[in-house]
């Protein structure tokens, strides 16, 4: 394997970054209706896409083992909303914001909240960074509990 392929498997990229290309990797799952580990595979591989950072890989891998759990506190939490009626972005940072709220030890639940409503602005409708806010928080307030099952 090239030096260059491998430094495309992993690296050393802030924590912002790393998020913003774990939702538009899992954005992209989506869409292929793919494993989110099997596109993270394929881009980690190629020498044509961005660099894939270690934290990516973290964020992507353990939402993709998590999905199931997580698909089900946002269609609880989502009040009226289903998954398949939410924008597929919105999806996909919700999905890392919950992600990171009940499995990332180190990332605080105000933070990975604070992380999601940003993604949301950049990425998504004027309405999402509302929207996503209400659901996290929403999350948030049982998060100890549902830490406390998992």
């Amino acid at each position: 394997m090239s030096p260059e392929s491998e430094s495309r498997r992993g690296g050393r990229i802030g924590r912002r970054a790393a998020r913003r290309r774990a939702v538009e990797l899992l954005y992209e799952a989506a869409q292929r209706e793919l494993d989110p580990a099997a596109v993270l595979k394929e881009h980690a591989g190629s020498p044509d896409v961005d660099i894939v950072g270690d934290y990516t890989f973290t964020v992507v891998e353990g939402m993709s083992a998590h999905q199931e759990r997580v698909d089900e506190l946002l269609a609880e939490h989502a009040q009226g909303w289903t998954l398949e009626r939410m924008p597929p972005v919105d999806v996909a940072i919700l999905r890392v914001g919950v992600y990171e709220m009940l499995w990332s030890a180190d990332v605080p639940d105000a933070v990975a909240i604070d992380e999601a409503v940003g993604l949301a602005k950049e990425l998504s409708t004027d309405d999402s960074p509302r929207f996503v806010n209400g659901v996290l928080g929403r999350i948030g307030n049982i998060a100890d509990r549902l830490r406390a099952v998992l």
